[in-house]
């Protein structure tokens, strides 16, 4: 599987990007959400996931989605776990609302949001709220308090951390506190020690 990829964007449209890796031209269908935050960047980091399209029950397809935050990615694969839920109709619910709006409707049970988004009935709406507000309950990594690491020596201390035992949705917070509070902090060695203070 293919967690993520990084690339120059070589093409973008609102539905997709054509990202150059190696040599690579790889087509990532993307939410409208993702697009705007890398409407004006030449290169990109995309969570991904990647989709088997089938027709006649046979392979007809691999698609790869992409998403700029790693919540985005998580409540897509949520998304096709439910029946009747396909990549088309989850892409199109993460175009329409935000990930922290579509979990709090899920959460809170608001049929009417759900089933406001083109292509989703009142059956449907219910059945995605049946199948994910025990699910969506449970995960930290949807906490909307997490920040997006999007900083090359970020990045790497959040590594560092994450294999000495940490917890990702933990290391993410500490880290960003970190930076807000202090944004002299220009070192991965200097983030990683500030950050084993808090953890």
């Amino acid at each position: 599987m293919i967690a993520y990829i990084k690339g120059k964007i070589a093409h973008r449209t609102p539905t997709y990007l054509f990202v150059e890796t190696q040599g690579i031209g790889y087509q990532v269908f993307i939410s409208l959400h993702t697009y705007e935050r890398l409407k004006d960047a030449k290169e990109c980091v995309l969570f991904t996931r990647m989709v088997i399209k089938s027709e006649n029950q046979s392979v007809s397809a691999f698609l790869l989605y992409g998403f700029y935050e790693e919540s985005e990615k998580e409540l897509f694969e949520k998304l096709l776990s439910v029946s009747g839920v396909g990549a088309s109709t989850a892409i199109m619910m993460l175009s329409s609302f935000k990930t922290q709006e579509i979990i709090q409707a899920i959460l809170s049970k608001d049929i009417g949001l759900i089933k406001s988004i083109k292509g989703i009935g009142p059956k449907s709406a219910e059945r995605i709220i049946l199948e994910l507000k025990d699910k969506l309950d449970k995960l930290p990594q949807f906490d909307k308090e997490i920040g997006v690491i999007d900083n090359t020596f970020k990045e790497e201390a959040l590594t560092a951390l994450i294999s000495l035992g940490f917890n990702k949705t933990t290391c993410v917070k500490v880290i960003n506190n970190i930076l807000t509070v202090d944004n002299t902090v220009s070192t991965v060695e200097e983030l990683i020690k500030r950050s084993l203070k808090q953890l």
